[in-house]
């Protein structure tokens, strides 16, 4: 049968859940073992497609087009799961599901209530993933212990090891150990009292992990174990890194996670192979380069509004030999104090994907900025569109040109709603999602990088280039490199003599891996190493 892991939180949000539950579906595979993960979040929103940056972070989207939670990133950044719709649920989705069933009359006349028709449907949800070639499901419960709207789905997986047997079930709560200075100690009651929060509705955990600042003496680790009721061995440390997230899984390893679960479900497999993740960290202490790449947004604030950007960026960086020092930009700035005062001196200019008029002028400038000083510059999804409405103005003369996201009625609609959007309404799940086919130009950047004719990229927008601009564009030096299968959407732009100019209307943050970056991240790094260097081969 399969087993389940259920990981929890508790004391404050945002202690590394998704980080954590990704490492510990990379320890179970690195044992040959069988791994799906899977996120369970509390909003009542359906899916995180509608939510701000400000309040989410990045919307992660998936192949089949589903808009998930950012902490599927991680899974798929550290783990070899596949991933679906399946994979996260939410509370609205968890109701939605509930309220079609009974507006079908599926429940018979009965009262629908949380237990058991919400629970159910959260048991549902979980036991989908398990499978005879599965051999460990790790799903992750967001938010915090104590929280109204997290109840349901702790009161289901309670339900779920009496339904499947305890003996197929592991609970693991991460919690936090805060250091007081003032003290001059570690406090363990937050922990206490967040564990007593689940044993109250029933869930006694197996695993504690504690983060903290300062390593845990066996004082605190005795003392924890004695007040939750729980194995001191069943106490590990998880301590803040401070150099790299792709340090976590070595540091759970060091103190016999990986084991200690395996133990704990009665499955017997052999020692992690994690020679391949030990020489990938080797990489990562050692660069030999340092550069520094601006990425300029909206959201520049909040870093996990472009996490994949960010960690794909590392990964090309490494691939390079090179640590990269991201400059979060916000637009906005470029605006207020103009291109050079803000981006002078850096190797390489990223604008990435977004919604709304917002800081659009300063995306156009720091696409101006780069295009003109011959700083290699990567355009993705907006930054794209950015790129597009730069050129159009500057180069091909095509006054005020502009997307009809942000004038509609603008002289030159170089960038234009897609058709199939025409006439919709509801904001969800509604854009041209997913995995999409296209094919790359002869003699381009883009093909150089992918090294194949055909590539697959998910997407996320309504808006594309306005194929009525094509011939202009091309007269003047920027290349359609990359289309849509039959031609009729542009993917990828280029513009012809500059050192590195490429600009996707897609999202390859999305498929970028440690081990495995993304070719057009390596691309771009390698060129802002190049740049970096005066020229020299990195």
């Amino acid at each position: 049968m399969t087993k389940h892991i259920f990981v929890t939180g508790g004391v404050v949000s945002s202690l590394g859940k998704g980080l954590t539950s990704a490492s510990i579906g990379m320890l179970l595979e690195k044992r040959g073992l069988s791994v799906r993960m899977q996120k369970l979040d509390p909003y009542i929103n359906v899916d995180p497609g509608t939510m701000s940056p400000y309040q989410h972070g990045e919307v992660y989207v998936l192949d089949d087009g589903s808009e998930t939670d950012l902490d599927l990133g991680h899974y798929e950044r550290f783990t070899n799961s596949p991933l679906t719709k399946d994979c996260n649920f939410t509370t609205g989705q968890i109701y939605q599901s509930v309220i079609e069933k009974e507006r079908l009359g599926e429940y018979l006349g009965q009262t629908v209530q949380v237990i058991p028709h919400i629970t159910n449907e959260i048991k549902s949800a979980i036991s989908c993933l398990a499978g005879d070639d599965v051999d460990v499901v790790i799903t992750e419960i967001g938010g915090t212990a104590g929280d109204i709207e997290s109840q349901p789905f702790l009161e289901a997986i309670r339900q779920y090891a009496l339904d499947v047997g305890k003996e197929n079930c592991l609970y693991i709560h991460l919690t936090l150990v805060p250091y007081l200075k003032a003290a001059a100690e570690l406090k363990t009651k937050p922990t206490q009292h967040s564990v007593g929060q689940l044993r109250q509705i029933g869930i006694q955990p197996d695993i504690l992990i504690c983060r903290c600042e300062r390593s845990l003496g066996e004082d605190e680790r005795r003392k924890i174990a004695l007040f939750c009721n729980v194995p001191v061995e069943a106490v590990i440390e998880e301590k803040d890194k401070d150099f790299s997230i792709y340090e976590v899984p070595m540091s759970l390893v060091d103190h016999g996670l990986d084991q200690l679960i395996v133990s704990k479900l009665g499955i017997s497999t052999g020692e992690p192979d994690l020679e391949s993740w030990r020489a990938f960290c080797h990489r990562l202490r050692n660069p030999k380069h340092e550069i520094s790449i601006a990425v300029v947004g909206k959201y520049a604030e909040h870093k996990d509004a472009y996490k994949s950007i960010y960690e794909s960026l590392d990964h090309a960086g490494i691939e390079n030999r090179a640590q990269i020092r991201i400059q979060r930009i916000h637009s906005e700035a470029v605006e207020r104090d103009g291109p050079e005062r803000v981006l002078s001196g850096v190797d390489g200019v990223l604008v990435p994907g977004g919604f709304g008029e917002r800081g659009i002028e300063g995306k156009v400038e720091a696409v101006r900025f780069a295009r003109e000083r011959n700083i290699p510059y990567f355009g993705i999804c907006l930054g794209m569109q950015c790129a597009v409405v730069e050129f159009a103005r500057t180069v091909v003369g095509l006054e005020g040109a502009n997307s009809t996201e942000f004038e509609k009625d603008n002289p030159a609609p170089v960038i234009c709603l897609l058709e199939e959007q025409e006439g919709v309404v509801h904001k969800g799940a509604t854009m041209r999602l997913g995995a999409q086919p296209a094919l790359l130009a002869p003699d381009s950047l883009a093909l150089a990088a992918y090294g194949r004719e055909e590539i697959s990229e998910r997407h996320r927008h309504r808006y594309e280039f306005n194929n009525a601009f094509r011939q202009p564009f091309a007269s003047h030096g920027m290349q359609v490199t990359g289309t849509s299968p039959d031609g009729s959407l542009v993917e990828i732009v280029e513009v012809a003599g500059h050192p590195w100019f490429v600009a996707v209307q897609f999202h390859p943050e999305f498929k970028s891996r440690p081990t495995a970056p993304h070719p057009l991240f390596i691309g771009f790094v390698g060129a802002a190493v190049r740049r970096h260097l005066g020229g020299a081969e990195k």
